[in-house]
C-alpha cells in the first residue's frame, strides 16, 4: 500500500510516535562458525543529537537517557552497548549480544512490535566436505497477520495478497511494464478495502465497548450496533479510501449529533484510546528494520537478500512481509580448508616418494 495512503488513514499525527518508524535502525547477525560463540546479534540505532547535548561531556549512559529508543528495540535482549558520535549531530548506539546457539539467539529476538517480541526460529547447519565446510543459516520470523480481525484472503486471492506484500510468487514475471501496471492496479483496490474495513471495524468496536462513556448519545448502544452496515456505507459514500474523509464529520451528519467527536480528539481519553487501537494495525506497515547478515567464508547463496560490497547480505525486513505468511531469511557460505589441501598434498608427496623408493629398491 502506498505510504501516502497509510499516512492519510492515520487519524492522528501521534501515531508516528507509536512504533519503529525510524529508518536508521538496523539489525545485524554475525555467524562466526566458532564452536563456542557461533553467532552474535547487534542492533544499531542512529539519531540526531541536539547541538547543546553534543557540546557536553558524553557517556554511554547519558546517550541512552537523552536519545529515546524506538519501541521496536527490546534492550533487555543485549549484554553490551557502545555509543559512537559521528559527523555533524549524529549519534549511533549499538547493542550487542553473543550466543551459544542460533536457537538461543532466536529465542531472544531483540525486535518487538506493538510491545510484543517478534517470534523467530533460527538454525545453523554445518556440512563438512574435507576441502571445505558449507554453512547454511536460516531464520524464520512468524506471521503477524492475525493482528487484523478481517482476513486479507476475504478480499483477494492468497497468491495476490502474498505478491503484494512480499513479492512472491512473482506474478508479473514475463509481463511488459504496461501489463505489470495493470496487474498492480487490480490488486491495490482490494488491499485498500481490506485495510479500510479493518480500521473501521476497530473504530466501531471501540466505540461500542466505550458507549457508556458517551454523554447523551443520540441512540442506544443496541441501536448503534443495528445501524452498523448503514453507518459504514454512509461514512464511505463517494470514497474508496479513509484518506478522503473525516469520520467524525460523517458520524455527526448521520446522527445529527457531535456526541462521538471525542473519539477523534487526541486530547481526550477516548481519542487517545482509539488512536492506540488503530496504531496496533498501522504499526505493522511502519515497521522497517533492515536485516544484515555476515556469514563465515564466502557467500555462495544469498537467498532473497542482496550481497553487499563488504561481503554482508542485506535483507529487506518490513512488517508488511509478515502479514500474509512467515518471513524466512536464508544464506549459504563456504569456508575453504587450506590445511586440507596442504595435508592432501603432503600425503600425495609421501605416496609418490614411497613409490619411487620402492622402485629404486627393486632396481637395485
Amino acid at each position: 500500500m502506498k505510504t501516502s495512503k497509510l499516512l492519510g488513514i492515520a487519524l492522528a499525527g501521534t501515531l508516528l510516535l507509536a512504533s519503529c518508524y525510524q529508518p536508521d535502525v538496523v539489525m545485524h547477525t554475525t555467524i562466526t562458525g566458532d564452536s563456542w560463540w557461533p553467532c552474535e546479534r547487534k542492533i544499531t540505532y542512529s539519531n540526531v543529537m541536539p547541538q547543546k547535548m553534543r557540546d557536553s561531556l558524553w557517556t554511554k549512559e547519558s546517550v541512552k537517557w537523552s536519545q529515546p529508543l524506538p519501541e521496536c528495540i527490546n534492550t533487555d535482549a543485549f549484554m553490551g552497548s557502545h555509543t559512537d558520535i559521528g559527523e555533524g549531530d549524529t549519534v549511533s548506539t549499538t547493542f550487542s549480544m553473543p550466543f551459544k546457539s542460533t536457537e538461543e539467539m532466536s529465542q531472544q529476538t531483540p525486535l518487538q512490535l506493538n510491545g510484543t517480541r517478534l517470534r523467530s526460529k533460527a538454525s545453523l547447519k554445518k556440512q563438512f566436505r574435507w576441502f571445505y565446510t558449507n554453512y547454511v543459516f536460516s531464520e524464520t520470523f512468524y506471521c503477524v497477520g492475525d493482528t487484523f480481525q478481517l482476513a486479507d484472503t476475504l478480499y483477494a486471492d492468497k497468491a495476490l495478497i502474498s505478491y503484494w506484500f512480499t513479492g512472491e510468487p512473482n506474478l508479473v514475471k514475463g509481463l511488459s511494464g504496461a501489463e505489470a501496471s495493470q496487474k498492480l492496479s487490480e490488486i491495490e483496490p482490494a488491499i485498500n478495502r481490506w485495510l479500510n474495513d479493518n480500521l473501521i471495524k476497530v473504530g466501531f468496536d471501540y466505540i461500542v465497548s466505550h458507549y457508556d462513556s458517551i454523554p447523551a448519545p443520540p441512540v442506544s448502544k443496541e441501536r448503534f450496533i443495528e445501524l452498523h452496515d448503514s453507518l459504514v456505507q454512509f461514512i464511505m459514500a463517494g470514497s474508496d479510501d479513509l484518506l478522503d474523509i473525516k469520520p467524525e464529520e460523517r458520524l455527526q451528519a448521520f446522527f445529527h449529533s457531535d456526541a462521538y467527536n471525542s473519539f477523534f480528539n487526541d486530547e481526550t481519553t477516548l481519542g487517545k484510546g482509539l488512536t492506540d487501537e488503530l496504531s496496533k494495525q498501522l504499526n505493522i506497515f511502519w515497521f522497517n528494520v533492515p536485516y544484515t547478515l555476515t556469514m563465515p567464508g564466502t557467500v555462495t547463496d544469498a537467498g532473497n537478500g542482496a550481497l553487499q560490497a563488504d561481503g554482508s547480505i542485506l535483507y529487506p525486513f518490513k512488517g508488511e512481509r509478515l502479514i500474509p505468511k512467515d518471513y524466512t531469511i536464508t544464506a549459504t557460505s563456504r569456508v575453504t580448508h587450506i590445511w586440507a589441501y596442504i595435508l592432501t598434498l603432503f600425503i600425495i608427496l609421501i605416496a609418490l616418494g614411497s613409490m619411487i623408493y620402492r622402485k629404486k629398491r627393486e632396481m637395485s
